[in-house]
């Protein structure tokens, strides 16, 4: 029985927000969006085909609240692979995405770095 990761947390300030900007900005589906308490919900999206999906958790306390945008120590934390970079940066720039630096081109691929809303960091990455 093979396994893969099915889901991975991202905490945001609100759930809505995020849905505001990986669905209706990046284009991700969102897969499930199920209320479980007048505070909580089960939201998930993730890339058109993707196998892995985000769920969205809206922070809750001082020590959620102080971790949104800086879940990883202030790296990377995530990579939105396309197979068509010039178009997918265009597109992202146009609907107002935020890139912390110009495209380059690296031994392992075309790759630039955006931010999310809340400050999060992902790569933009075509592989070579």
């Amino acid at each position: 029985m093979g396994s893969f990761i099915s889901a991975v947390t991202l905490t945001v300030p609100d759930y809505d927000q995020a849905i505001d900007f990986y669905v209706g900005v990046l284009g991700f589906d969102l897969l499930e969006d199920t209320k479980l308490s007048d505070t909580k919900r089960w939201v998930k999206i993730a890339p058109k085909g993707a196998q892995t999906a985000l769920v969205i958790a809206q922070a809750e306390g001082p020590s959620q609240i102080a971790a949104v945008g800086n879940q990883n120590g202030g790296r990377v934390s995530f990579f939105l692979q396309t197979d068509d970079f010039i178009s997918r940066y265009e597109a992202m720039r146009n609907a107002g995405v935020t890139f912390t630096e110009e495209p380059r081109r690296e031994s392992y691929g075309h790759v630039v770095v955006f931010s999310d809303p809340f400050g999060n960091l992902w790569d933009l990455i075509q592989p070579i």
